[in-house]
Order: structure tokens, then sequence, then C-alpha cells
């Protein structure tokens, strides 16, 4: 396209903001108006995209970190012909594909954007597998508003992407000077930008975003950058051609108030359709077609004594072994994790990000659009840095796995700041999420597996909680633990009631229940080990023969195993009486055992709160 088509693409871009936020009466259309001749340089001349395939190995990726612009992206698309005006003017409505902010409804949206600070890190992701895993020369382009600079995990995405070289990686930012309530932190002062940018190893170029000519040499000078990415630091005005909003204060998020005089004035509606650059030929990566070869998980003794979190490490590898999807992320914890097991075997699909949460899971939801299935490990405790990530993971329909090790009390003298006592209530609150705790090898290698399958049940945010100290092996190699099941290790005729436990503290409630026994006091003892989607039969069924349940759970009271048990019953069943042993207190420095006593929850404290019950309670 010649300049001037560019400048009324430009044009025509704004009049389709305007005209669809106008039709919802809702919408962002001055943010869309700042960028829409970087939109319009972008499509025309630089873009590499087939619509009719957006799976095309070799399709550039652009990711709309501003979100909130979503009537530009649309517009875009109305131009390359992926959709028509009739679907333009469906914006935010119900049943529309066309959202406030764009998600994967749409084939060429890859993820969700609109929680600001996303758009760059999860481009990262994509970049790395770009560079290191498909080895296809496609760009990722991300429009980046220049509110969202002030994002921490901006930041984290701007040193990893510069210390993994991505030269295939170009960020736009619109410099538009307005945030939501007024001037931005540095306006318009592209140099402030462009300093901090290249202080981390970024090449910049600062440019008049509404210059087609200029912005289109800084794509060019971008794509033949080598050895690093590209900031392109664009000077733009929001509400770009319409006297009455542009740079005025006060505008954002409200459709115009005279939508017609805006449109009149910025030349009326347009209907240039644009011819988009075919992505050059490339094949899937070879790593993607080797998914066939034979699993062979590590096995365990009965009676040995073996962390969960080794068993993760040691099933990844194998895992990574049989198929070439697999990757692995870290968070330089994976000599703790036992990711570095997958490391040593695998060190072309593992992928350090430091101690960079949000870096973290970004990568692993950029790298799954892409057709991997990443495992990204770190503490438990320091996932909650990444709860937003997480959220949107959800949001954008991500294949993930995220494995917490280092959970609860029992990792012992660390103390409180390392203990992951709310993971459970944050993953299980995420929208089709599935949440595992294994309590031995032979049953984390098991889960581990079976996360990468994509069964209906496990599809979505998954998340495996290990554990530090090495506990007993109690199941043989050959059980099967399926998603959304559990295991019933101790029951008889004359039980009093159920304890239900999972990691840790099956051990615990396994002791308790032999003390008992000997006592008089028979238990049936449940491994709860999905805790999202629970096992609602079997819990069901302890209800009805036992009257009475005990969950024991290392973790804060909300939202982990007590409260996915008493949800079973949330739906007019009959209720019986829940009694939950959590960590109430807050831990200090002590040994394991010592941590579980102290939080009422080891097999001494067990016992005495079933005997406590037995007496006042249970009525046989």
């Amino acid at each position: 396209m010649d300049s001037e088509q560019l400048i009324q693409l430009g044009q025509q871009l704004r009049v389709d903001a305007v005209r669809a936020a106008d039709a919802a009466q809702s919408g962002h259309p001055t943010s869309s108006m700042s960028a829409a001749d970087l939109a319009a340089v972008l499509l025309g001349r630089h873009l590499r995209y087939d619509f009719g395939r957006p799976d095309h190995p070799g399709n550039d990726r652009l990711i709309l970190s501003k979100g909130h612009a979503s009537p530009l992206l649309y517009a875009m698309y109305r131009a390359a012909g992926a959709i028509d005006d009739e679907e333009l003017l469906t914006y935010r409505r119900r049943g529309s594909r066309l959202e406030g902010h764009p998600t994967p409804r749409l084939p060429w949206v890859d993820v969700a954007t609109g929680s600001l600070g996303q758009g760059l890190p999860v481009g990262v992701g994509v970049a790395l597998a770009g560079k290191r895993l498909d080895r296809v020369p496609y760009r990722v382009w991300v429009l980046s508003g220049d509110s969202e600079m002030a994002e921490g995990s901006v930041w984290e995405a701007v040193e990893h992407a510069a210390h993994e070289h991505l030269d295939n990686l170009t960020l736009v930012i619109d410099v538009n000077r307005l945030g939501q309530r007024g001037p931005t932190r540095h306006e318009w002062d592209l140099g402030a930008y462009s300093r901090r940018l290249h202080a981390f190893g970024w090449h910049t170029v600062e440019v008049d975003g509404h210059d087609v000519e200029a912005v289109d040499t800084a794509f060019n000078e971008a794509r033949s950058t080598t050895g690093r990415p590209t900031a392109v630091i664009a000077r733009t005005r929001k509400g770009r051609g319409v006297a009455a909003v542009e740079d005025k204060e006060g505008m954002h998020g409200k459709p115009l108030k005279d939508a017609g005089s805006a449109i009149e004035e910025l030349g009326g509606p347009r209907f240039a359709h644009v011819e988009v650059g075919k992505p050059a030929a490339a094949h899937s990566s070879a790593l993607l077609a080797a998914r066939n070869g034979k699993l062979k998980l590590p096995g365990y003794e009965k009676g040995d004594e073996v962390a969960t979190r080794n068993a993760y490490g040691e099933a990844l590898a194998a895992l990574g072994a049989a198929r070439g999807d697999i990757v692995a992320l870290d968070g330089e914890v994976s000599d703790s994790t036992r990711s570095q097991f997958f490391a040593k075997e695998h060190p072309d699909r593992f992928f350090e990000c430091y101690i960079a949460e949000q870096q973290l899971v970004a990568a692993a939801v950029g790298m799954q659009t892409r057709g991997y299935v990443p495992y990204a490990s770190t503490f438990a405790a320091f996932l909650t840095r990444a709860h937003d990530f997480v959220r949107m993971a959800a949001v954008s329909r991500a294949g993930i796995n995220l494995v917490g090790s280092h959970a609860g009390v029992a990792i012992g003298e660390d103390g409180p700041s390392q203990m992951g006592l709310e993971d459970l209530a944050l993953f299980r609150a995420v929208h089709g999420s599935t949440v595992l705790y294994p309590c031995d090898a032979n049953q984390t290698a098991k889960l581990v597996a079976a996360m990468a399958e994509g069964e209906a049940q496990s599809r979505g945010v998954r998340y495996l909680r290990t554990s530090r100290g090495a506990t007993p092996v109690i199941y043989g190699p050959d059980e099967e633990f399926p998603v959304g099941g559990s295991k019933l290790l101790r029951s008889s005729d004359d039980d009093q009631l159920t304890l239900i436990a999972a990691g840790v503290t099956v051990h615990e409630a396994l002791r308790a229940a032999d003390m008992l026994a000997r006592d008089g006091v028979p238990v049936r003892v449940v491994d709860l080990y999905s805790v999202k989607p629970v096992d609602e039969r079997a819990v069901q069924e302890a209800a009805e023969r036992t009257g009475c349940l005990v969950t024991v759970e290392d973790h804060h009271p909300q939202g982990g195993l007590g409260d996915a048990v008493a949800e079973v019953f949330s739906d007019g069943r009959p209720v019986p009486r829940l009694v939950r042993l959590a960590v109430g207190n807050m831990p200090g420095s002590a040994t394991e055992q010592e941590q579980l006593s102290a939080s009422g929850i080891d097999a001494d404290s067990i016992a005495a709160a079933v005997k406590l019950l037995a007496e006042k309670v249970i009525v046989r």
C-alpha cells in the first residue's frame, strides 16, 4: 500500500472504532484512534498472516496488550476481510465474538488481554517458542499502551526478552499521554521509555506515530535488527482526528457523544480491503510431531521414602522422553522443584525464567498457543505473585500445567514466608481448573502424566501440589489415579467417622487411624487426591456410611480441602457433621513434625479430635 492508502486505512480504522463503540454505547474508541496509524502500517505493509489459516505455523503473531482498544483490533479484522461490517457492529452484544476485550473466541486471538501488563510477557513466551522450539521466522508484534508500562510484569518481560536475544519480538508502545484518569507518568517523554528499555538491552526507535512513512521505517528497522528485541516508541494523540476528544482528559472508556459528526470529521465510512501479506512457507515443529513415543514412568516400591517433588521431576523427564511437545519452565528453583531432572535430559526444551513468577506463567501461556504442553514450576507460595496471570490464562482458554512445591507447614524450618498455605484456594477459584495433591511417588508420577493428556476434565489451568519431605510409598506402580477420583484406604462396617486427607496429611490420617483402631475407634480414611474436581460419589458414600466427615489439610481453613468437601453438599443433599482440621495458626520455624503438631494436623492431633467427637457427638 502507498502512503495515501495507509493514511486512508488509518482513518477507516478510526471510523470503525467509533462506529463499533457507538453501536455498543460503550467501549474505548479514543484509545483505538491513537494507535490507528500504527495498526494501518502494520496491517498494510508488515504483518504476515493467513486469516484463512490461523493455525499456519509461519503466521506472525499480533498481541493487543492494550486490550481495551479492542475496537481497533476488530476494525483491522474487518479491513482484512476476516469479519464483515455486520459483525463489527455486534461489538459487546451478548453472544457476539467481539467482546469488550479480545478473547480466543476469535480464531485470530491467541490470548485474552485486558488486564494490563500481560501482553508483552505472553509475547515473550511466543517469541521463545519461535526462536528455540518452532525455529520458524515468524515475528511477534505486541501493541502496548503507555500506561501499562508502569506494570512490574512488563519489566520482567523486558529483561527476559533481552536476555534471550529475542530479535523476533517487536514491542510497539502507543504513547498517547493520557491514561484513565489523566496524564501518564512520563506523558510524551519518549526518551524516558527509550532510556529504560535501552538500559535493559533493547533496540529502541522513537517515532511520530501518525507519520505513516516514519512508522514504516521504524518497523523495517525492527525487522532488520538482530540479536536483541526492538521497541518502537510512538508519540500519538488520544482521540486523533476528532477535535472534540483529541488529547482531551475525561474521555477514556466512553463512546463519542456525537458519533455522526465525528465520523463525518474523519471523512466518513470507508470499506477498503487490505490484502495482508502471506506468511512464508513453514512446517509444524518436529518437536510437536514427536508425540507417539512409549511412556515409561518411574516406579517406586511400597515402603520406600520418596518426596513427591522428586517423583514429579522424574516423571516429567520421562514424559519429555516420550513426547516432544512437552516443555518445562522454572523460576530459578529447579534444584528444589526437581524440574532439573527434565533440564538435564532435555535442555533444549527447558526454560529458566529466573525469579520472575509472572513471566514464568506468561511464558507458559505463550508457548501453549504454539501447541506445546508446558509444565511451569516454583514454590507454591510464590505462585501467588502470578495469580492475575493464572486468572487470565483461564480467560484465554489456555492449557497450562503449574506445579507448586514446598507446600504447607510440612516444609519445616524455613518458616511461613516459604509455606504455600493459600494455593489450593487460589487454584480452586480459577474457572475450569484442575487441582491435584498427591501423597506418594507413584500417585504423583501418574498424575503428572494425566495432566498432559488433555482429557475433558483436565483441560485449562492444571495445578499439582508437591511436598518437600520424603513420604512413604503406599501405592504400587500399577495403581491408577483418574482425575476426579479418590482412594479408600481404610474401611469397615463399624467405622464411626471418615477422615478425608490429601498429600502429607494422608500419612498422618493413616497413622491416626491405626492408633484409633487400637483404642477401639474404627474410622474410614479417604485419600482425596483430586481436590478439584472432587470425587463427589466417594464423599457422599462416606457421609452416608459414617455420618461424620473430618477433613485434614496442610492449608489454611478457607478454600482448600474442607471447602471442597463441604461444597459436595451445597445442592440440598443431607449435610453430615463436618469438622475441619487445618492450619489456623501463624507458623514459625520448627521441624516438619513440630509444625504439623503445632497446627493440629498430625496423627496425635487427629486422633485426639476424633476421640473428642466420638465421646460428644457420635452415637452408634
